[in-house]
């Protein structure tokens, strides 16, 4: 069955899934992430690069191919398995680990790429006033997504665990109790210099994670853009430093980025020591207070921070590649009380 969606041929979600609430919301980032592969139009890729010795986050280019880890198949050729679990991670873990938004997989069922996704405006609430070259997105992450990233970490450098083990074993060690917000918050610092010192020696290990779909509109209005589209990537070492870049900004207990730092430095540690660790326990365990479902948010300027982007004031893609994307008819799905489908079903309704 058609799902109505560019490219989305093989998936786990029916053609009336695809365009409920809360399945929309990735299963068109996919979409336009499969016509952007088929157009040789690369996404934005935040990366980690090493500059006078310190790892700062860089903007480069990269293609969607290597973002879904798919070699030279097409993406009628590949199956979209939404809300699913990327198992090649499983073995790093006694507990059941979570799902991410989207695994990619070939018609054969090898595992291909695991990618958290996301679907955000263009500008927020912190960026509209500001100049048009200013405008940023906010983004709130999963606990799943900082798991996905540790595990994905060790993945691409299980081969020296010893080595990793060495450069995390002075700030761990000593630790008395993870789930102590005294000791946590004080060990915070030496945590976090583990970590910069773990991604300066394997940075080149880095890989996609996060996939971040921009929809832009003209400020706050709810018409989009002339240049209304584009892909944000993320990779596991450039996300990370979302949340450990504000853990030196130490406060006298654990927030957020705190405890998302604290918790990947555990996780690199102890699977450094026996390959295998009890992912859920370890995230249930270290929620000092806090809900854990979420991990953080970052609001639009600081996220503008990151991503140096000129394609964030004139994304690649044009509003009217809404009607490549989006198949004829397909636009009556959608529920017009949401926003971003709101936008869509006008923009699409005016261009007719």
């Amino acid at each position: 069955m058609p799902s109505g969606l560019f490219g989305i041929e093989h998936s786990n979600r029916s053609q009336n899934d695809h365009w409920g609430k809360n399945c929309f919301n990735s299963s068109f980032p996919a979409a336009t992430a499969s016509y952007m592969m088929e157009n040789n139009i690369p996404a934005i890729y935040i990366s980690l690069d090493i500059v006078n010795g310190r790892p700062t986050v860089v903007s480069r280019e990269i293609p969607i191919r290597d973002v879904f880890n798919c070699g030279e198949l097409h993406a009628e050729q590949l199956y979209f398995a939404f809300e699913s679990v990327y198992e090649p991670y499983q073995e790093y873990s006694f507990d059941a680990i979570d799902g991410i938004d989207l695994v990619i997989k070939d018609l054969n069922g090898n595992f291909l790429s695991p990618l958290e996704v996301k679907l955000t405006v263009l500008p927020d609430n912190t960026t509209y006033k500001k100049p048009e070259d200013c405008w940023g997105s906010e983004m709130v992450v999963r606990s799943a997504t900082t798991s996905y990233c540790a595990l994905g970490m060790y993945d691409a450098v299980k081969q020296e665990a010893r080595a990793v083990r060495e450069l995390f074993e002075d700030a761990c060690a000593s630790i008395q109790s993870w789930d102590n917000d005294f000791e946590m918050t004080h060990k915070i610092p030496s945590l976090c210099n583990s970590i910069d010192e773990f991604q300066k020696r394997y940075f080149t290990r880095q890989k996609p994670l996060l996939m971040q779909t921009l929809w832009k509109t003209q400020g706050k209005s709810p018409l989009l853009a002339e240049q209304a589209f584009d892909i944000v990537v993320w990779s596991d070492y450039a996300f990370s430093r979302l949340f450990v870049d504000s853990s030196y900004d130490t406060t006298s207990t654990m927030s957020r980025p705190m405890r998302a730092s604290a918790r990947l430095a555990r996780c690199l540690w102890e699977l450094s020591k026996s390959g295998k660790i009890r992912v859920v326990d370890i995230y249930r365990q270290m929620a000092f207070g806090n809900q854990t479902d979420k991990e953080f948010s970052v609001p639009g300027n600081r996220w503008k921070t990151y991503v140096a982007s000129p394609r964030t004031t004139r994304p690649i893609l044009p509003k009217e590649t809404v009607n490549s994307i989006i198949q004829d008819g397909y636009i009556e799905l959608l529920s017009p009380e949401r926003r971003f489908d709101q936008t869509l079903y006008f923009t699409v309704r005016n261009q007719g």
